[in-house]
């Protein structure tokens, strides 16, 4: 046991000791008194004709009391404390949780702003503090992924700082990986083990956790608290019902998890560029207030007409007042592109049933072009494009429908030889490509054989090969018919016209999406990118300064888990210079839940598995300054005592007569 002062300012009480002192040896100063007799002065005589204004110090009862009482009370100011005992292992594995919700706000006894991750630094420096002699420890962060710290080493400095180093992490808790991980860097050394999980509880993989071969301690961290958070947020495109002008909706679900209504404000801003969350946003363009009832849920709908620099801006909606978690009171969107779905037509045709199919749809800017312009011309990243009789590649634009291609290779679909008059026995009408649609009584007259592998990839089926082919690969979509559609009947059917359509409107879906789906943070980042990109670079929150370089591969690139929340800016030079802005978002129900709940813990977790909060944690700072300001008390009210007591009365006795001999 090691004896700490956690207050040793509280030692400056100890400067009493000197007027204390100087009071008893200071003279006082004496009136003169006419008495009949100074017989009884004569033991004070030389004290009065000193001309010193200072007297020799005597050890009297209530000196030394008082000395005693104000050393007690400066030591009990200073806060002594002894630790409880020490933690039980050979090898220590200290988990640390860096989920969103350790972000909660936590009351302090003095005032200072703290959080729950603050309270769990503390607990692990008493850990490592409590480690028996010759004991080592490693420290691992763990929310949706683990990640290890500090390897196993029994420099205690070294343990403090690797554990005062971790924050927290704009993401969901999952510790069961980062338990599987301690126990997994333990297995192997012999001796006892032991994993110290410190956590709120507040996880949203809430499986029991467990830890074979090691004793599994989970210390908890917070107390109960009220959160109010956005679990929620959608953004699209639509037209304003009365002045049929485009407009911007954004949807957020706000939830309340306490146990009293909250009237809130969500309103919503213009941000360009990337930002923390910290940036203060552009003037709010919209608001709404929301008084949510306890333990529930309401949506609200904000909208706006947007310019057209607004297009690919980003969107901060933003809940106030403020509560516990002020991460989930912010999220982040980005406006839409335009209505108008920009759809590039190439072919060698002066017309063709297609450019007649799309020119019907009012809400499509169609750019025509030929083969050759095909590689010359700068093609919008987002367009949706259609070449017919030909496969370039690389294909420009996002999503591309191929019509008619030559023999060879086309998306990676083989395109085999001719076949004369096939008949249509199958289609996938589960396909958002051909749903509402029948392809009875369609007659081709010639097509060139597809050969599709995979279930789901042969879209429309003849007996002897594929008509219509799904090429897609992840983040776009890729569609191959195999015949030129002038060689059927197929445009005069209803059918042909929903086809074109069907494909249009999953084009414009993903185009709404912008460059990469709705992100979440702690999961990998989709990003669609112009055919013949070879890299990206990104920016924003919690991302190096000159942003992280990520490769791009067939017109896609996977950024690693983005672990912030906030806007996200990517650029791109080849093949040409170009860029967007993507969001990532926590919205987690669950994370944004800060309750006080219990952690599930294995009942194999080992003989010594335990869950105990962090304020009774035996390895913590047992204060005994409480005892010694009792102490004070007594021996003050024994001084004053001492001081008022009356003086016992003498007993007079006779003098012993003696008698003659």
């Amino acid at each position: 046991m090691g004896l700490e002062l956690l207050n040793p300012k509280g030692l400056w009480l100890l400067t009493g000791l000197v007027p204390l002192v100087v009071m008893y040896i200071l003279k006082i100063r004496r009136q003169r008194v006419r008495v009949p007799s100074t017989w009884l002065w004569q033991a004070a005589q030389r004290d009065l004709l000193a001309k010193q204004p200072f007297k020799r110090l005597l050890a009297e009862l209530p000196l030394i009391l008082q000395i005693l009482a104000l050393i007690a009370l400066s030591i009990a100011f200073a806060r002594p404390a002894l630790r409880g005992g020490k933690i039980a292992g050979d090898h220590v594995a200290i988990v640390i949780d860096t989920s969103a919700s350790m972000g909660t706000l936590v009351h302090t006894k003095d005032g200072a702003p703290a959080t729950r991750m603050s309270e769990a630094k503390r607990a692990a420096a008493d850990v490592v503090s409590a480690l028996a002699p010759g004991a080592d420890a490693l420290v691992i962060e763990g929310a949706k992924e683990a990640r290890l710290v500090a390897p196993l080493e029994r420099d205690e400095r070294h343990l403090k700082a690797a554990a005062a180093s971790v924050d927290v992490r704009d993401v969901e808790g999952d510790l069961s990986a980062a338990v599987a991980l301690a126990a997994e860097r333990l297995k192997s050394l012999p001796g006892k083990k032991r994993i110290v999980v410190i956590t709120d509880g507040a996880l949203a993989y809430d499986a029991p956790l467990s830890a074979a071969g090691a004793d599994l301690q989970v210390i908890t961290v917070g107390d109960d608290a009220e959160n109010a958070g956005i679990v929620r947020v959608d953004v699209r495109s639509g037209v304003d019902p009365s002045t049929k002008h485009e407009q911007v909706q954004v949807f957020a679900m706000v939830r309340n998890y306490g146990t009293k209504a909250r009237d809130v404000f969500v309103t919503l801003a213009l941000q360009s560029g990337a930002t923390t969350g910290a940036t203060k946003p552009a003037e709010p363009i919209a608001s709404r207030r929301l008084l949510v009832p306890p333990n529930d849920k309401l949506p609200v709908v904000l909208t706006f007409e947007p310019k057209a620099t607004d297009h690919g801006a980003g969107i901060v909606v933003q809940l106030s007042p403020g509560d516990a978690l002020a991460i989930d009171d912010v999220a982040y969107g980005r406006v839409p592109t335009g209505l108008k779905m920009p759809v590039t037509l190439a072919s060698s045709a002066d017309y063709s049933w297609v450019q007649r199919a799309l020119e019907a749809d009012p809400t499509i800017d169609l750019r025509k072009l030929t083969l050759e312009q095909l590689t010359t011309v700068n093609i919008e990243p987002d367009a949706f494009v259609i070449v017919e009789g030909a496969c370039p590649d690389p294909l420009p634009g996002h999503d591309a429908m191929v019509i008619g291609p030559p023999a060879g290779t086309c998306l990676g679909i083989d395109v085999g030889k001719a076949v004369d008059n096939p008949t249509i026995t199958s289609w996938e009408a589960g396909d958002p490509r051909l749903r509402f649609l029948t392809l009875d009584g369609v007659m081709i007259a010639r097509t060139l054989e597809l050969k599709a592998q995979g279930a789901g990839a042969s879209l429309v089926r003849a007996p002897t090969t594929t008509l219509i082919a799904d090429a897609s690969i992840p983040g776009r979509m890729l569609t191959i018919v195999g015949f030129d559609v002038a060689e059927s009947n197929w445009p005069l059917k209803a059918s042909f016209v929903l086809f074109v359509r069907n494909v249009v409107e999953l084009a414009r879906l993903h185009r709404a999406q912008g460059v990469a789906g709705p992100a979440r943070t702690g999961e990998p980042l989709r990003v669609a990118v112009p055919a013949g990109t070879e890299a990206i670079t990104i920016e924003g929150p919690g991302l190096p300064a000159n942003g992280l370089p990520v490769a791009a591969r067939l017109g896609f690139a996977i950024v690693p888990p983005l672990e912030r929340a906030g806007l996200y800016s990517l650029r791109w030079t080849t093949p040409h210079v170009g860029g967007a802005l993507v969001s990532a978002n926590l919205t987690s129900e669950k994370e944004s839940d800060v309750r006080a709940r219990p952690v599930l813990v294995d009942a194999n977790a080992g003989a010594g598995a335990a869950t105990v909060h962090a304020s009774k944690v035996v390895d913590a700072h047992n204060e005994w300054g409480s005892w010694l300001a009792l102490l004070a008390a007594a021996i003050i009210l024994f001084d004053v005592w001492w001081l008022t007591r009356k003086p016992r009365a003498a007993v007079a006795t006779a003098p012993r007569s003696t008698e003659a001999a």
